[in-house]
């Protein structure tokens, strides 16, 4: 697996668990951090603009893309279908940025088969309960679709044993503290930190 000097965050959470909120509020505060902009083919919700939060692309054009193999990973959730593109992260890990994906649990897992060294995160709302008063306030979806997205819940949450990292967003302040530090404490491995001062180890004759 080739080694760059970036690191790479994949962020995943059921519908309503507060994932975009802290991913937004850790790039306002770390500007090292650079977003991963997914194609999707679902339409546009509320503010959302093209090439900022996603690229919105038909099924013709994703099925393009899929076919020359320029998604890093892919998967359809709640009927729409979601990619990220190989070249994007990888152009951004080069130049030593890191870069942040927010992906659903199935898109994480075949980030981890190409990159042995990503860094998995889940997010956890505290109680059915407040997931649920979470996905109401949103106002978005109708009461049929809510339903559907707590049902997809239970499974994607079954799959939180399987990340490196889980933050309970029970308070957003905590929740964001340990975002923060998770992404932290990553640059403060010994390979990052070589790669990143390697003036200060080469003064220090650390081979």
């Amino acid at each position: 697996m080739k080694n760059y000097p970036g690191n790479l965050y994949v962020v995943s959470a059921p519908s309503g668990a507060g994932k975009s909120s802290l991913v937004k509020a850790l790039m306002e505060v770390d500007r090292g951090i650079k977003p991963s902009v997914s194609h999707t083919t679902r339409a546009p919700r509320g503010q959302e603009k093209h090439g900022r939060e996603y690229y919105f692309i038909s099924e013709a054009e994703f099925d393009r893309m899929e076919g020359r193999q320029a998604f890093l990973e892919y998967a359809e959730v709640h009927g729409n279908r979601y990619g990220t593109s190989r070249e994007g992260i990888e152009r951004c890990m080069n130049e030593g940025d890191d870069v942040i994906l927010e992906i659903d649990f199935q898109g994480a897992l075949q980030v981890r088969k190409q990159f042995d060294n990503a860094n998995l995160i889940f997010i956890l709302p505290p109680s059915w309960d407040e997931l649920r008063a979470r996905l109401m306030r949103r106002g978005e979806d109708s009461p049929e679709v809510i339903e559907k997205r707590l049902a997809n819940a239970r499974q994607e949450m079954a799959q939180a044993n399987r990340f490196d990292f889980v933050i309970i967003n029970e308070l957003f302040e905590r929740a964001l503290f340990d975002l923060k530090a998770i992404v932290h404490a990553q640059r403060l491995r010994y390979a990052a930190q070589r790669q990143a001062r390697e003036d200060v180890f080469a003064g220090l004759d650390i081979p």
